[in-house]
């Protein structure tokens, strides 16, 4: 493998925190999930620290149990839209599902926020696994795990093609001859699928980078099918190298046995470091994000993974409960590496519920520490990059100042942006529009 190639970073806004707990920490604003300043101050740290990305998660559904982080936060394109007018390189990458959501629309609002940041934006595709999304939707089922594959694929393609109504030059804007627009270069769609039926063309043309760039986060089999299909860059978090490696090797074969070569998708770990300017100073954070803990978390953390099951009706002390076919149809990777730990270990709901809740990476230490595991794992097949969440307040800060130089002077990471859009800063081609292809094609040249 060549190490020519440079790391890539992406840092995921995510408020009060990933936890059930995080929040109850003395310097976290409680209100920092519908925070523009504080959304804005971050995305400008990461721009400083010349990341590639920031990303805004979503789901489309709560309950009393969710976390607080879900509870109460921004609407991804509206955020976003936001923070692309006080930004000047840093992407873009926000969440909309495909379940419950029309593709013509999504089309519409990527497009748009495409054209606001100049060529920045990325679109992670989700199938939405919990359950209960469904009712906020005037449906009675959510529908079932490879189902919401197939629309997927749908889907994009419909977005996609969307995306390719208005070949590049379109829009002529004539003045003298009154020509707005060449009608030869704007396309109708006339899709028709087993799930939707979409005319065209969208009513906006073209942006800098040709097309959002795609993002996904399956880790199932059916997930790791899709995205090694369509996906550009996947995200995925694993427990450790081992199995970073394993997702890394995998979804690179799949990619290659569907004649996408080497380079596509990437692969993005989801990381969260704890950072001190000496390894002391590293432990004494680590054990001040353990103090958040709680069982409640970890409780919380398998509920989501099993579509916000109830768990709290079961004996903490007694054997984990038979739930498999609810992580089935939720979050189906991850359900299934839970149920892998407890069959493993023989763990109870408590003895597994507090593994999780206050789990140890690799990545706790001093920065040059943090630098030579990114190093090892960009180096040996675990990752193309990483996505950095925040654990404690001020972690973004230190990681910026401190271990971004040390990537820096190594050659592993760059020193500014080369480009203006998304697309182009993390090495990926312009997509050449496929009418215009098509012409090409068909003239010969």
């Amino acid at each position: 493998m060549s190490f020519s190639r440079k790391m890539k970073l992406g840092h995921i806004l995510h408020g009060v925190g990933r936890t059930w707990d995080d929040w109850r920490h003395p310097d976290r604003d409680v209100h920092a999930s519908t925070s523009y300043p504080i959304y804005l101050h971050q995305t400008r740290l990461a721009e400083e620290g010349k990341f590639d990305f920031v990303f805004v998660a979503d789901s489309l559904s709560i309950n009393e149990k969710s976390s607080p982080h879900y509870l109460s936060r921004f609407e991804p394109i509206t955020i976003l839209s936001a923070l692309a007018g006080a930004t000047r390189y840093i992407g873009l990458v926000g969440t909309v599902t495909v379940s419950y959501s029309e593709p013509f629309n999504v089309a519409r609002q990527f497009a748009s926020l495409d054209h606001i940041s100049s060529g920045r934006t990325g679109w992670n595709v989700v199938t939405s696994w919990l359950g209960e999304t469904a009712a906020n939707f005037s449906r009675d089922k959510h529908p079932e795990h490879a189902e919401r594959y197939r629309i997927a694929a749908e889907y994009l393609d419909v977005v996609q093609g969307l995306w390719d109504s208005w070949e590049d030059d379109a829009l002529v804007g004539d003045k003298q001859s009154g020509t707005f627009v060449d009608p030869a270069k704007l396309h109708r769609l006339d899709y028709r699928g087993q799930y939707f039926h979409v005319r065209g063309p969208l009513n906006i043309s073209r942006s800098p980078q040709g097309q959002p760039v795609i993002f996904q986060a399956g880790a199932s089999d059916t997930g790791r099918n899709f995205a090694a299909r369509r996906a550009e860059v996947i995200f995925t978090i694993p427990q450790n190298l081992e199995e970073a490696q394993e997702f890394y090797r995998d979804v690179k074969q799949r990619a290659r046995n569907a004649g996408r070569g080497e380079k596509l998708p990437y692969v993005f770990p989801g990381i969260n470091p704890v950072i001190g300017l000496t390894p002391q100073d590293a432990e004494a954070r680590y054990q001040e994000l353990v103090s958040l803990g709680s069982l409640k978390t970890g409780l919380g953390m398998i509920s989501r993974m099993f579509s916000d099951h109830d768990f709290s009706q079961y004996d903490l002390d007694g054997p984990f409960p038979d739930v498999e076919v609810l992580g089935r149809d939720s979050s189906q990777s991850n359900s299934q590496r839970i149920l892998k730990a407890v069959r493993a270990g023989n763990l109870t709901l408590r003895q597994i519920a507090q593994q999780i809740a206050t789990p140890r990476s690799e990545f706790v230490g001093a920065p040059d520490e943090i630098v030579d595991r990114l190093k090892y794992w960009f180096e040996n097949e675990a990752a193309d990059g990483f996505i950095f969440f925040e654990t404690l307040p001020g972690q973004l800060e230190i990681f910026v100042r401190h271990v971004v130089p040390r990537l820096q002077e190594r050659g592993l990471f760059r020193n500014d942006y080369t480009h203006h859009t998304l697309r182009e800063n993390l090495g990926l081609d312009i997509p050449v529009n496929r009418y215009r292809a098509q012409r090409f094609a068909r003239s010969g040249a």
